[in-house]
């Protein structure tokens, strides 16, 4: 789990705005359409037919230690798709309150990265949130590149952004292969990513109802995803939830 991520320095505030105003003028009317066209589909691994369970539904929280581990984990991807969902329809409405959500959406990576730190050690932890920050940014790229209609450019910023969504796959496969096999993290990040920005661009083009349903199944999906973590977790470190 060593390695450093390269990171861009980029201000918040652009980032995020280039992504919601990019979404606008070059997701709906452009990419969407050719990504279902020419990627394969890839599968909601981490999603169960029971949401709430996780991956691993033989470690269910038992012990107050493990219950609240969990209920922070759910917290954390709560938040991490209620803040963007907020970012999204601030921005929209050209809302005031636009900088300051922009500013708790970019906390989350840091407070992801936090959370498995007492497990896995400072390095592990900020290398989780470098990657979830180039996974922003190489996402702004493609949304760039759709925009300007240069389609070397979106080849590779979207095979760049592929690598980066199997570098989180692996990076978590790799600190519990057990609990959280590497072929299903990447398939429930790159799921994860999808249902954000269908979401998003349902929002931004005046299809509302499309855009709270997408925002349903985010919602649910991410559930499940910090569910998978939690009890991988606690599977792993028993003595540290007695």
């Amino acid at each position: 789990m060593n390695g450093n991520p390269a990171r861009t320095s980029r201000h918040p505030f652009q980032v995020i705005g280039a992504l919601v105003l990019a979404i606008v003028v070059g997701l709906a009317a452009w990419w969407l359409p050719r990504l279902g066209a020419d990627a394969a589909p890839r599968t909601p691994a981490l999603a169960s037919s029971t949401h709430g369970h996780g991956h691993d539904a033989g470690t269910v929280p038992r012990t107050a230690a493990q219950q609240a581990f969990h209920d922070d984990m759910r917290k954390l991807w709560e938040d991490h798709v209620s803040w963007t969902r907020l970012a999204i329809v601030t921005f929209a409405a050209d809302s005031p309150s636009f900088p300051a959500t922009a500013d708790r959406l970019l906390q989350n990576q840091v407070d992801i990265g936090d959370a498995i730190k007492p497990y896995y050690g400072e390095e592990a932890g900020d290398q989780l949130t470098a990657l979830l920050t180039d996974h922003i940014l190489i996402a702004v790229d493609i949304l760039q590149a759709a925009r300007a209609g240069d389609g070397d450019a979106l080849a590779d910023a979207r095979a760049r952004w592929a690598a980066n969504g199997d570098d989180i796959g692996n990076f978590l496969g790799e600190a519990d292969p057990r609990h959280w096999p590497a072929d299903e993290m990447r398939a429930g990040m790159a799921t994860h990513l999808d249902q954000t920005f269908s979401e998003a661009a349902n929002e931004l083009g005046g299809s509302y109802a499309a855009s709270v349903a997408d925002y349903d199944a985010a919602h649910l999906h991410v559930l499940d995803m910090a569910d998978t973590l939690s009890s991988g977790i606690i599977a792993r470190f028993p003595a540290m939830f007695r």
